[in-house]
C-alpha cells in the first residue's frame, strides 16, 4: 500500500467502517451492528454518518457475506454529504449536494474465524480501498483513512467542526476521559499507509504464525493452540503502533458508551445521553441505488 498522490485541490478520505469480527453478546436474530440507537436508526448507520461528517469521500463497510444482504438493504449504494445537504441559498440547491459511495467489502474466507477481529477488519477494509482505488488512477488512491465503530456511540455531528484537521497529514484521534484507540475505546481515528504496514506487520507477527518474539532469522511457528490467535485481539493491541506525535489533534468527545456488550447498551438506554443523538433527515439516509450504466430506464410503450 502506497500513499495516495495529493494535490492543493483534493484529498480522498476514505471511511473504514468494520462490523465483520466476532459476534458480541446480544443473540439476536440480526447482525449486532443493527441495533437501535433510536427510532429508525441503528448503531450502523450511526457510524457511516461519522464518516460522512467527518468528510470522507467514500465508505468502505466491512462485513461477511452472509450479512450483505441485510445491510445493503439498509443502507443502500450511498449517503448524502450532510454539509453539501442544506445549501438552500445556492441558485440550484440539489446540484451542490454530494453524494458519497458506499462500497461493501467482504471478509476473505481464509481469514474468517482465523484473524477476523474488529482491528483485522479496519486493515482489510483500508487494503480493500486501496486495491480498487489503485486500479482506477492513481488520483483516487486515499490520502488517508477514518475508521468509525458502530458500537463507540457518542455526538459525532460534532465532527464536522473538525473536516480540515481530518483531511490533513497530521493524525486525527477522538478521545473520552484521556483515552482513545490505545486503550481499546472504540472511538474514530485517522491512519494512513505507514500506519497501516506497521499493524498489518505486527498483527501477523503477533498471531499468524510467523514466527514467535526473539526468534532467529529462520523464524519459528506458534504453536497450533496459539494460532490464529489475532481473532480476539481488541483494538488497542492491534493499532498500538499507530504512534500518536505531537501534531496529532486529539479530540475530547463530551459523552461516550461502548455498546458491544448488553449492559453497555442497557446504560446507554437508560442514559440521558441517548436523547443527544442526533438522527439525520430521512433523505440523507434514505435507500438509494445509483443509475445502472448502460440501462435503458424508459418506460416501455
Amino acid at each position: 500500500m502506497e500513499q495516495g498522490t495529493q494535490n492543493i485541490n483534493s484529498f480522498h478520505l476514505a471511511g473504514i467502517v468494520p462490523i465483520a469480527g466476532q459476534p458480541l453478546d446480544f443473540r439476536l436474530p440480526w447482525h449486532d451492528s443493527l441495533m437501535p440507537l433510536a427510532q429508525g436508526y441503528t448503531a450502523l448507520q450511526h457510524a457511516v454518518m461519522e464518516c460522512a461528517y467527518a468528510g470522507c469521500e467514500t465508505v468502505w463497510v466491512v462485513c461477511h457475506y452472509e450479512t450483505q444482504p441485510l445491510i445493503r438493504h439498509i443502507l443502500g449504494e450511498y449517503v448524502q454529504d450532510p454539509v453539501w445537504y442544506y445549501r438552500k441559498n445556492d441558485t440550484f440547491p440539489s446540484e451542490s449536494r454530494k453524494l458519497i459511495p458506499i462500497y461493501y467489502v467482504p471478509i476473505h474466507p481464509k481469514d474468517r474465524d482465523k484473524r477476523d477481529c474488529l482491528g483485522w477488519s479496519v486493515l482489510y477494509g483500508a487494503n480493500a480501498a486501496y486495491a480498487v482505488t489503485r486500479k482506477l488512477s492513481k488520483w483516487t488512491i486515499p490520502d488517508k483513512y477514518y475508521a468509525s465503530f458502530p458500537h463507540g456511540i457518542y455526538n459525532n455531528e460534532a465532527l464536522r467542526d473538525y473536516r480540515r484537521a481530518i483531511s490533513s497529514k497530521n493524525r486525527f484521534v477522538l478521545s473520552y476521559s484521556n483515552q482513545h484507540i490505545h486503550n481499546g475505546l472504540p472511538l474514530g481515528f485517522t491512519f494512513d499507509a505507514i500506519d497501516f504496514k506497521l499493524a498489518r506487520k505486527q498483527l501477523r507477527e503477533d498471531a499468524t504464525g510467523l514466527r514467535m518474539p526473539g526468534a532467529g532469522p529462520g523464524g519459528e511457528v506458534l504453536p497450533i493452540e496459539k494460532r490464529w490467535s489475532a481473532r480476539q485481539f481488541p483494538l488497542d493491541k492491534v493499532f498500538r503502533s499507530v504512534i500518536i506525535k505531537e501534531d496529532t489533534e486529539i479530540v475530547n468527545v463530551q459523552w461516550f458508551y461502548n455498546i458491544d456488550n448488553w449492559e453497555g447498551y442497557c446504560d446507554f438506554l437508560s442514559s440521558t445521553a441517548r436523547h443527544d443523538i442526533s438522527v439525520p433527515y430521512e433523505k440523507i439516509l434514505k435507500y438509494n441505488e445509483f443509475n445502472p450504466i448502460g440501462v435503458d430506464n424508459t418506460d416501455e410503450k
